[in-house]
């Protein structure tokens, strides 16, 4: 009896135990790189009824809390299984503890297991992994590039050009207009017939109505009787066509006077003291403005035309007919260039949008680069040692001595050295062979330090230099050197980017050595760079 009491004493620390062990802790890794993810997963199983509360921290000990994902439920009968996962990381190598944390359950804290994890380094092997510069800041590629600044300036150059031409021919077409009409009062009763078509009073314009009205009767008097009415006053101006037709024995009666200054001084009412006469006063003014007109136009005498104004009138209807051909031919031309601009501007927008902005511009306004590789190719042999390459135009003789420094020169017998381009241009490619005076066991890699030298002498700055193994499709074995540099211009004393190759071949007394230089970026001169390396062909040292 005695001993089943100490068994339920023993076992009754153990059962309560695991009635109150209701989280379980768990993690995907115990072991992970630094920056990695370590992902910790708590999960309880409670009633319905309960409330179950997770944590909410930053940190779990050293370990930061980088995710924490939403909490899957899981109905299981009568119960729930509720799973929190988080996500950690740690970026120190070393060996941590993941805490024990607390959740609420009903109010009641449970704490789960506590949890070593190990972090460790990224191993590098420095050896057999290539070291790489580190590249220049570059300016992020926003998807669409500056093309469209391009087209917004053409299209306000085309717009500015379309409005000026249509000012001008707007102008040219009043003009045109103006000459069209024999005599002041057909003018007049041409632009009272349009300013009837405009429907300014159905609009509501009254003012407008009333401005146009008026100017069509100053006009006709300051053309028909040669009185300055578009700048008198309404007084100014009665007061001279009473004087003029004193002077000119105009026969009008004060009639016509007055109507014409009632209108006006209804103008001038409508117009200043924003007045709004009645629909059948301005119809009753208009009609006064044309009979005035008409009075005034059979007033005036009339002479009878001489031979010499007969004559004079069938040139100017001949000049007439030639103005309206004219602005046929005007218009027709501007058609055709108004369609031109429009099929160049589409065809220009589609190239861009599929080919992209740089073909465009490569193609239209050309590219130095572009023109070498699609040019005609040489292919020939230089030096002696030979060394046989296709280049994008002939190599020239250059001379060896301006290049090459005095004590380098002693130990040579015989250079040759040929070249196109400048270091400070767009391509450059120099093809030299030497030999020496006195058996040498040749240094390629010393050579090369030596061509970087000589490059440095001549402009070149900040070299970046990586060197490997090169063979040639004959088999040949050489040392390719390559990198970038700043090469600075003392003409304009500007820097340039620039990408360079130099292959070096060794033979018993003679060296070989092929140098390209051009822009850094220009795909074009890297395809020229590929093709030339690609034909090089070597010959053999005649002893």
């Amino acid at each position: 009896m005695k001993l089943k009491f100490y068994i339920f004493l023993f076992l009754l620390p153990s059962a309560i135990f695991a009635q109150q062990k209701q989280v379980e802790t768990s993690i995907d890794t115990t072991k992970n790189k630094i920056g990695a993810e370590f992902k910790l997963t708590l999960k309880t199983i409670v009633s319905s009824k309960l409330k179950v509360v997770f944590p909410k921290q930053k940190k779990f000990g050293a370990l930061e809390v980088i995710q924490s994902y939403p909490v899957d439920t899981v109905k299981k009968n009568d119960t729930y299984e509720l799973i929190k996962k988080y996500g950690l990381t740690q970026f120190d190598s070393g060996k941590y503890v993941i805490p024990s944390v607390q959740i609420l359950i009903d109010k009641k804290p449970f704490s789960s297991d506590s949890i070593r994890v190990e972090v460790a380094n990224v191993k590098v092997d420095t050896l057999q992994q290539k070291m790489y510069d580190i590249k220049d800041i570059t300016a992020v590629d926003n998807g669409i590039g500056d093309w469209w600044k391009y087209i917004l300036a053409l299209a306000i150059i085309l717009g500015i050009g379309a409005f000026v031409y249509w000012y001008v021919k707007k102008r040219q077409q009043k003009k045109i207009e103006e000459e069209v009409y024999k005599t002041p009062i057909e003018k007049a009763t041409s632009l009272l017939n349009n300013l009837e078509q405009k429907e300014l009073v159905q609009k509501g314009e009254i003012k407008e109505y009333y401005s146009e009205l008026t100017d069509i009767a100053r006009n006709y008097i300051e053309e028909a009787i040669h009185i300055p009415a578009m700048e008198s006053t309404t007084s100014e101006l009665i007061q001279a066509i009473r004087t003029a037709s004193t002077k000119k024995k105009m026969t009008l009666t004060p009639e016509t006077v007055e109507n014409l200054e009632r209108v006006l001084r209804q103008a001038d009412l409508v117009k200043f003291a924003k007045s709004k006469p009645l629909d059948f006063e301005i119809t009753e003014d208009r009609n006064k403005i044309q009979k005035v007109i008409l009075t005034l136009d059979n007033a005036i005498p009339t002479e009878v035309p001489a031979e010499e104004d007969q004559l004079l009138n069938e040139a100017q209807k001949q000049k007439q007919i030639k103005l309206q051909l004219l602005k046929k031919r005007n218009k027709r031309i501007a058609i055709a260039v108004g369609t031109v601009l429009v099929l160049l501007i589409g065809t220009t927008t589609f190239f861009i949008a599929t080919k992209g902005f740089s073909y465009v511009k490569d193609n239209v306004f050309g590219h130095p680069s572009k023109e070498l590789l699609e040019g005609q190719w040489v292919k020939s042999e230089y030096g002696n040692p030979g060394v046989l390459l296709e280049t994008p135009q002939v190599l020239k003789r250059m001379d060896a001595q301006k290049v090459l420094p005095k004590e380098t020169m002693a130990l040579i017998k015989e250079m040759q050295l040929f070249g196109f381009g400048s270091m400070a241009g767009n391509f450059y490619i120099t093809v030299s062979t030497s030999m020496f005076k006195t058996p040498t066991e040749i240094d390629l890699a010393k050579a090369l330090e030596g061509s970087l030298k000589v490059i440095e002498a001549q402009g070149g700055q900040n070299i970046i230099v990586k060197q490997e193994d090169f063979q040639t499709n004959q088999g040949i074995q050489g040392l390719k050197g390559y990198g970038t540099m700043t090469v600075f211009n003392p003409a304009d004393k500007t820097s340039t980017k620039a990408y360079y190759e130099i292959l070096l071949f060794k033979q018993d007394q003679g060296l070989q050595q092929i140098l390209i230089i051009h822009e850094e970026g220009d795909q074009y001169a890297n395809d020229i760079t590929d093709r030339i390396l690609n034909s090089v062909e070597l010959r053999k040292a005649s002893n």
